[in-house]
């Protein structure tokens, strides 16, 4: 049988490939016409390609979100006041500054310290780190700083690009296949079949081992930084000082709400200003009191913090008995202007 240009059609639903203006398109056109034979034929093809426009699609919008959502920034509570600014400069380095800032940082929920056991300070913006907070770096896999605001996304991006890639892979695997038993045509598609295969295998291998490193990480609440370098609290390094139970961390990251978990909009809970810790309550300087709040500190003459965390954040400590109670709920502070947050995975 010929085709409108008068080249010869293959067998019944084989694939022929037409010319068009824009290049070769392939279309499946039975030349008998056999229903059942048919239908077997277009039923795995509408699958396959429902499937790929749904993994496509996830995929794009995944890293839509990441690499176009703002990094989170540290609210304006963090930033020192303009006296205290000026008591900073005319002090001179050490014990005398670090009067200011512990003054400073008395009603801010920060538990975590320098390797020296000072209060972390940004000398380029003027103000009390948050805990878990670093300055913005670029991530070149995504061309943005990738923290607690789109976190979740990028994590949803890895395993959207892992089961684009392995979805690809496995359907080209056939075809693969014939062109090394030498069962496909001789033409140039079929080495294009090999660089697809190849190409698909590839980024699976690599994004699986990715996206494994950061299911790992978020299992154990724990950013990239916070692996080479432990978390320093006020008395003591802890690896695990903010990881809950695995349970508690995949919620910090995805939220309460599963219907959202597979979808690319924030479901994170807090605020990415303070972080639950199962520390915070063995610091003798931070004793728990009947109301939830922090008793005098034993050489500080404040409450330390004093500042409480938000509800979305304190319930993961209030769920469970085996975890010590903390305050109940947290104001929203302004958006800072300079000072990046990389809270749940600083440089990835």
């Amino acid at each position: 049988m010929l085709c409108c240009r008068g080249q010869t059609l293959p067998l019944a639903g084989q694939p022929c490939l037409l010319r068009y203006p824009c290049g070769w398109w392939p279309f499946l056109l039975p030349t008998s016409n056999p229903m059942a034979s048919s239908r077997a034929l277009l039923q795995p093809s509408i699958v396959c390609l429902v499937a790929y426009h749904i993994f496509f699609m996830l995929f794009v919008w995944s890293y839509w979100k990441t690499i176009f959502t703002l990094p989170m920034n540290p609210s304006k509570e963090f930033h020192l006041s303009y006296s205290d600014k000026e008591s900073l400069e005319r002090e001179p380095r050490g014990e005398s500054q670090q009067e200011v800032l512990r003054r400073a940082a008395k009603d801010l929920p920060i538990y975590t310290r320098t390797m020296s056991g000072a209060i972390r300070y940004c000398d380029r913006c003027h103000l009390v780190k948050p805990d878990r907070c670093h300055h913005c770096s670029v991530c070149d896999k995504v061309n943005n700083c990738v923290g607690f605001s789109n976190y979740k996304f990028f994590l949803l991006f890895l395993a959207y690009s892992l089961l684009y890639c392995l979805f690809i892979a496995a359907t080209d695997l056939q075809y693969f296949i014939k062109f090394w038993t030498n069962g496909l045509p001789d033409t140039q598609a079929k080495f294009h079949i090999m660089f697809l295969f190849f190409a698909a295998a590839m980024f699976s291998v690599s994004l699986s081992s990715l996206f494994g490193y950061h299911c790992w990480l978020v299992s154990k609440n724990k950013s990239t930084l916070e692996v080479f370098r432990a978390p320093i609290f006020r008395h003591r390094t802890d690896k695990n000082g903010f990881s809950l139970g695995f349970s508690k961390n995949l919620r910090q990251v995805f939220g309460d709400e599963k219907k959202y978990w597979l979808l690319p909009v924030f479901s994170s809970l807090g605020d990415g200003c303070s972080f639950p810790t199962c520390l915070v309550n063995q610091d003798p300087e931070q004793a728990s009191t009947p109301g939830g709040l922090n008793a005098t500190s034993k050489s500080e003459n404040h409450l330390f913090p004093a500042k409480p965390l938000r509800d979305s954040q304190s319930h993961l400590l209030t769920d469970a008995p085996s975890w010590p109670e903390t305050a109940a709920k947290a104001d929203k502070g302004k958006v800072g202007k300079e000072l990046t947050y990389a809270a749940i995975i600083g440089v990835v």
